[in-house]
């Protein structure tokens, strides 16, 4: 599968222009609107050794953004690191930093949710602080929203595109139990309803906020089932995928497996 490719107005349609604009859009070429503002929020939970790189990354993206840090209650020195990071950028035209902070740890949905309310970008992305998912796959990740085929846009690490670091067979099984056990209820074919990236045109959140009510991993599928009940335009992109081991501080474990069970059936079988 081939790489979108962010370019100025202008030279899009000369390219299109000279080429077509079916060809442009095959190859992954388009455009974005000068006023667009991509809104990241990033949970932060104890990332002190990730979070300096993996902001500086976003950063790089081409694309005027909103950066959104939700600090929930980290025991290390993330929180340093956010402020050093907002001084940093505090003149950059292109990039916005916002820092927010829970004063008790609450959990990924919990952050979500009050990173979801300060965003004004015309689209919504989620970012995980570690360095498994790759920000140089937004434009690949936005251009279904942006080319008005999509509503919301799934990540997907088992759609084979990129490369994928090899781990927990258990884990891969779970995930694909997880995204089965849901797809039947919701009647989607997702491939990865687990995932991280998950990108929203800023209505649909502000439609499904005031539903949300998971505070930890139970956001994936609980959000998921609102998005299929709502009947949103949804598109699924390949992604690469770096997982981390425990000890480089993977935080989901089996609980959260159970919990994702009951959010399945909870959130699709009751209103």
């Amino acid at each position: 599968m081939m790489n979108s490719f962010l370019c100025s107005r202008d030279v899009a349609l000369s390219l299109e222009k000279q080429f077509g604009k079916t060809f442009c859009q095959s190859l992954g070429i388009y455009s974005i609107p000068e006023s667009f503002c991509l809104s990241v929020v990033i949970p932060v939970y104890n990332e002190e050794k990730t979070l300096d790189k993996l902001v500086h990354t976003v950063a790089a993206v081409p694309i005027r953004k909103q950066i959104i840090l939700i600090n929930d209650c980290s025991k290390d020195a993330s929180k340093i690191v956010m402020e050093k990071l907002a001084k940093e950028f505090q003149d950059d035209a292109v990039n916005s930093i916002l820092l927010l902070e829970h004063e008790k740890n609450q959990g990924k949905g919990a952050a979500l949710r009050t990173g979801f309310a300060h965003a004004t970008g015309d689209v919504i992305l989620i970012q995980d602080a570690d360095l498994e998912y790759n920000p140089a796959e937004y434009p690949f990740l936005l251009a279904p929203i942006l080319q008005k085929k999509a509503d919301v846009v799934f990540g997907s690490r088992f759609a084979g595109y990129g490369a994928h670091r090899v781990l927990y067979y258990w884990h891969s099984v779970g995930n694909q139990f997880l995204t089965t056990l849901s797809n039947f209820f919701t009647d989607l074919n997702l491939t990865d309803m687990e995932t991280c990236y998950k990108v929203f045109r800023r209505d649909v959140i502000q439609d499904i906020l005031p539903k949300l009510r998971q505070n930890r991993f139970g956001f994936e599928p609980e959000i998921t089932a609102y998005i299929a009940k709502s009947g949103y335009r949804i598109y699924e992109i390949g992604i690469s995928y770096d997982g981390r081991t425990y000890k480089e501080g993977k935080k989901i474990g089996w609980k959260d497996g159970f919990r994702a069970i009951w959010c399945i059936l909870r959130y699709n079988l009751f209103k």
